[in-house]
C-alpha cells in the first residue's frame, strides 16, 4: 500500500519541468509529463541520445504547454526578413546569433551547446551564458531559419526577435577594451622581464669580470628596449591627454589643467632621467619604476571602464516592437519589416500583439492597454474607425488596422526625437576632484623650479637630483586611481545586491540629486500584480455561478480577471439563454431565468454611487448587489521607503494612471507633488523644469512610458522584475526585489564619494612627505622612483579596504 502511494506521487511529477501533473494520462515508460510539450522535448532528447541532460540538475527543463505556434514565425520564411536577421549567408552555411532571455542554469548551456545533435543540419551551437546571446551556424539546404527558431522554442528556449535584432551591432566600448587589454598585457610584459632583468642591480651585485660586464651591458640596452613600448605604446594616452590641456589652455578655450600632466611629467621625467642614466652615465635607469607606474594606472583605467556588458542600458522602442508584420497589399499577404510599413498598409494584429503604428481599425472590436506607453492600467476600447497609438498591445480578437503613419513618424517614436535622447549626460568627477587637477600640475611646477633656482645658487651639484626627484614623486595618484578603484568597488558591492549602475559617473551624480520622482505603476506597486475584490451583499454559490458564468462569455480583460478571482470547486453550467456585451460599458445575460447585468455605474442605473477604482457594478433581477474593484498591489515596505527617503529629499510622483490612490499617497508626498494621468511628455517636461530651477532630480520608473522622464534625469533608476530582459535607456537598473534597499544605495553612493575624498587627503600627506624630501636634494631618483608607485599603490588599498569595509558595517 505504502509503494502505491509513492508511485502516485511520483506520478504527479512532470518528469520533464517537476511542475505538479493534473493527471497521468500523459506518460512515456513510466514517466509523467505534465503536458505533450515536455513530452515532446523528452521525446527529441531521447531520440539523440541526450537524456543525460536530466543527470545535470533535478527538474532542469523548462515547461513549454503547447507547440503548436499557429503561424506565429511564419514571417520567417521571407527572403528579406532572413537576410536581415542571417550574421553570414550563403548556399550552404548560414550564421545567427539569437539572444534567449530564459536561459538560466547549467542543464540550459549543455542543452544549448548539444543543440547540433538535436536537429540535423546544425553544425554548431556556442552560448554565452553571460550575455545570454546564442551563436548558431546551420545548412539552409537542409534545415530552415523558422525550423530551427521553432524547434528552439519548443524546447523552452524561445529566441527574443524584435525589431532591434536587425540593427547592426556597435562594439566600439568593446573595441576600447580590447585596445586596453592589450596595452596592459604589452606593459605587464616589459614590466616582468625588465625587473628579471634590473635583478643585479636590486641585489648590488659586483660585476668585476668582463664577461660580467658584458652581461650588465647587455641587461641595461635591453631594458631601454623593452621602454620603448611602454613610454610610447602604453603611455600615450596619457602624453596625448597632457598635450591636448595645455594646447587648450593656450587657445584659452579652457582653464582647467588636465590631470593627465602631472602623470606624463612624471612619465617624461622617470624615462628622460632613465635614458640619461643608460646613455651618459652608463648605469641603471629606473625603467622597472616607469612600467610600474604605467602598468598601474592602465589598471585603473580598464577597472574605470568595466561596467555589467550584459546589461543593456540603451535600449528603445525598437527593443520592444516586434520584427515583421502581416501587411496586406493589393490584395496579397504577406510578412514585411515594420520599418517599411507605409501610410494606407492593411496591418493584422492578434490578441497581445503590439501594435507597432498608428492606425485606423477597419474591422474588429478594439480592447488596448496603452500602460506600455502611458501608464495607465485601464485598457481603452477602441471601434472600427477609431484611431490607435503605436505601442498599444491588443486584448482581444483579431483586429484589422490600417497604418496612418509609419512607424518612424508615429506617436511612441517622437519621445526618442526628444534633445534628451540625443544629448549624452555629463558624467562629472567632483568639484574636489577638478580643485585637485586644477591647481596640483601648477604647485607642482612651482615647487620644482623653486628648488632648482635655490639650488643652482647654493649647490648646482643638486640642481638636477632634486628637480626631477620633485617630479618623480609628485603624483595625483587619488584621482587617476582611488576614483576608479572605489567607483569599480561601490558598483561590485551594489551588483551583489542587485543594484546594477551604468558606469562610475553615475555614483558620482547620485550624492548631486536633491529630489526623486516616482512613477506609480509598476514603480510602487508591482508588476502585473493587481486584486479583485468584492464590496456589498454577501452572495451565495447560486449567486457567484450567475457572475462567474456571464463573465466567462466576455473577452474584456476585467471580466477576466474577475473570473479567475472566483474560486468555485463545483461549478455547475448554467443556461445562458441570452447574452450580449456593450463596448465600453459593460455585459448583460440571461442565465437560467435571471438577468445579470455587470458594468459602469452609468450602465447599471441602480447603482448609487461612483467608485475611483477600476470597477464593475453587479446587478441581479434589477436590484445592485455590489461591485468588484481592482486594486494594484503595492510593493513590501513602500511606506516606510517613502518616508526614509522624504527625510533627506523632496518627493514628487508622476503617474500616467488615474488619482484613485491619492488618499494613500498623500501622507508620503505633499498634495502638490502629486501629479496623474501624466503622458510621457509630461514627465519629462516636469523634471526638465525642475532642472532649470537648479534641482538635481533623480527619476525612478519601469517601462517604456518612463524611458524619456528617466533620460531627461540627471539619473534615472528604472524598476524591473527582470534586470536581463528589461532595461529601458537609464542610468541604473535596480531589480524589483530590493527595492526596500533604495535608500540605503544612496547613502553608500555618499560613504563611497567620501572615500575618494579621504584618499584625496592621504595622497596629499604621501606628496608632501615626498616632496618635501626631493626639495632638498637630498632623495636619491632611486627612492624617488619607488616611493612613488609604493605611494599608488597604498592609496588604491586604502581605498578599495575602506569600501570593503563600511559595506559590510551596512550589510551590503
Amino acid at each position: 500500500m505504502k509503494n502505491q502511494l509513492l508511485e502516485v506521487e511520483e506520478k504527479l511529477v512532470c518528469y520533464h519541468c517537476g511542475d505538479e501533473c493534473p493527471d497521468d494520462s500523459i506518460s512515456i515508460e513510466e514517466k509523467h509529463f505534465c503536458c505533450h510539450g515536455c513530452q515532446t522535448v523528452y521525446e527529441i532528447l531521447q531520440d539523440n541520445n541526450l537524456c543525460t541532460y536530466y543527470d545535470l540538475n533535478s527538474n532542469a527543463g523548462i515547461s513549454l504547454k503547447a507547440k503548436n505556434f499557429e503561424g506565429k514565425y511564419s514571417f520567417l520564411e521571407d527572403t528579406t526578413i532572413i537576410s536581415q536577421l542571417l550574421d553570414y549567408q550563403s548556399e550552404n552555411l548560414c550564421k545567427v546569433t539569437f539572444y534567449i532571455p530564459s536561459v538560466h542554469c547549467s542543464s540550459c548551456v549543455w542543452l544549448l551547446e548539444n543543440f547540433n545533435k538535436v536537429r540535423a543540419g546544425v553544425f554548431t551551437s556556442r552560448l554565452n551564458f553571460i550575455k545570454k546571446e546564442l551563436s548558431l551556424s546551420f545548412n539552409p539546404t537542409e534545415v530552415s531559419l523558422k525550423e530551427v527558431v521553432e524547434l528552439l522554442a519548443t524546447l523552452g528556449y524561445e529566441p527574443l526577435i524584435n525589431l532591434e535584432s536587425t540593427e547592426e551591432r556597435k562594439d566600439k566600448k568593446n573595441l576600447a577594451q580590447r585596445s586596453l587589454i592589450i596595452k596592459i598585457g604589452v606593459v605587464g610584459f616589459c614590466m616582468g622581464n625588465i625587473m628579471m632583468m634590473s635583478f643585479p642591480e636590486y641585489f648590488h651585485l659586483n660585476l668585476k669580470n668582463n664577461i660580467d660586464a658584458t652581461y650588465q651591458k647587455f641587461f641595461l640596452y635591453f631594458n631601454f628596449l623593452l621602454s620603448l613600448p611602454v613610454f610610447f605604446y602604453g603611455s600615450y594616452d596619457y602624453l596625448y591627454g597632457a598635450w591636448v590641456s595645455i594646447k587648450e589652455n593656450i587657445k584659452k578655450t579652457t582653464n582647467v589643467f588636465s590631470v593627465d600632466i602631472p602623470i606624463a611629467v612624471a612619465i617624461i621625467t622617470l624615462y628622460a632621467r632613465s635614458v640619461f642614466e643608460t646613455f651618459v652615465n652608463h648605469s641603471a635607469g629606473y625603467y622597472d619604476s616607469l612600467a610600474g607606474l604605467v602598468f598601474f594606472l592602465l589598471v585603473g583605467k580598464w577597472v574605470q571602464q568595466i561596467t555589467y556588458n550584459y546589461l543593456s542600458f540603451e535600449r528603445n522602442y525598437k527593443s520592444y516592437f516586434p520584427l515583421a508584420v502581416k501587411v496586406s497589399r493589393a490584395g496579397e499577404e504577406s510578412f514585411v519589416n515594420v520599418m517599411e510599413l507605409r501610410k494606407g498598409d492593411t496591418i493584422f494584429i492578434h490578441h497581445q500583439e503590439l501594435i507597432p503604428a498608428d492606425a485606423l481599425i477597419v474591422k474588429g472590436k478594439g480592447m488596448i492597454d496603452y500602460s506600455f506607453v502611458t501608464g495607465e492600467s485601464d485598457a481603452v476600447t477602441k471601434q472600427v474607425g477609431e484611431l490607435i497609438y503605436a505601442g498599444g498591445r491588443q486584448k482581444g480578437e483579431r483586429l484589422e488596422l490600417v497604418v496612418q503613419k509609419p512607424v518612424s513618424q508615429s506617436y511612441l517614436t517622437q519621445l526618442w526625437n526628444n534633445d534628451a535622447f540625443t544629448k549624452e549626460k555629463v558624467m562629472p568627477t567632483t568639484e574636489l576632484a577638478n580643485l585637485f587637477s586644477k591647481y596640483f600640475t601648477v604647485i607642482t611646477f612651482t615647487i620644482a623650479t623653486v628648488a632648482g633656482i635655490y639650488w643652482s645658487v647654493f649647490n648646482p651639484s643638486l640642481f638636477w637630483n632634486a628637480i626631477t626627484a620633485v617630479l618623480m614623486v609628485a603624483c595625483p595618484c587619488a584621482l587617476t586611481l582611488s576614483m576608479p578603484f572605489t567607483m569599480s568597488t561601490t558598483m561590485a558591492i551594489f551588483g551583489r545586491n542587485k543594484f546594477y549602475v551604468k558606469n562610475q559617473g553615475v555614483i558620482q551624480l547620485l550624492n548631486e540629486v536633491n529630489e526623486i520622482t516616482f512613477d506609480k505603476t509598476g514603480t510602487l506597486t508591482e508588476s502585473n500584480s493587481e486584486k479583485v475584490s468584492y464590496v456589498g451583499n454577501l452572495l451565495g454559490d447560486f449567486e457567484v455561478s450567475l457572475v462567474k458564468t456571464i463573465t466567462q462569455q466576455s473577452a474584456h480583460p476585467l471580466s477576466k480577471m474577475i473570473t479567475e478571482s472566483l474560486k468555485i470547486s463545483n461549478l455547475k453550467p448554467l443556461q445562458v439563454e441570452y447574452f450580449q456585451e456593450f463596448q465600453g460599458e459593460g455585459i448583460e445575460a440571461s442565465i437560467s431565468g435571471n438577468l445579470i447585468r455587470i458594468g459602469k455605474a452609468g450602465f447599471i442605473k441602480s447603482a448609487n454611487r461612483e467608485v475611483a477604482h477600476t470597477h464593475a457594478f453587479v446587478e441581479i433581477n434589477g436590484i445592485c448587489v455590489g461591485y468588484y474593484i481592482v486594486e494594484t498591489i503595492y510593493r513590501k515596505n513602500w511606506q516606510s521607503i517613502l518616508t526614509d527617503l522624504k527625510k533627506s529629499f523632496r518627493l514628487f510622483l508622476l503617474s500616467g494612471d488615474n488619482d484613485a490612490d491619492k488618499e494613500k499617497l498623500e501622507p508620503y508626498f505633499n498634495e502638490n507633488n502629486l501629479f496623474f494621468k501624466q503622458k510621457p511628455q509630461d514627465k519629462l517636461n516636469f523634471i526638465r523644469q525642475e532642472q532649470q530651477k537648479g534641482n538635481h532630480v533623480l527619476m525612478i520608473g519601469d517601462g517604456l512610458n518612463d524611458a524619456g522622464a528617466l533620460r531627461q534625469s540627471n539619473v534615472g533608476i528604472a524598476i524591473s522584475e527582470d534586470i536581463k530582459v528589461f532595461s529601458p535607456a537609464c542610468d541604473a537598473i535596480l531589480d524589483a526585489s530590493k527595492f526596500g534597499r533604495l535608500a540605503e544605495f544612496l547613502r553608500f553612493s555618499k560613504t563611497s564619494l567620501n572615500i575618494v575624498k579621504a584618499s584625496f587627503v592621504l595622497s596629499l600627506v604621501y606628496n608632501f612627505i615626498g616632496i618635501s624630501w626631493a626639495v632638498t636634494g637630498e632623495l636619491s631618483p632611486v627612492l624617488a622612483a619607488i616611493f612613488m608607485p609604493l605611494s599608488s599603490l597604498s592609496v588604491v588599498l586604502f581605498a578599495v579596504g575602506l569600501t570593503h569595509l563600511f559595506a559590510r558595517f551596512r550589510k551590503l
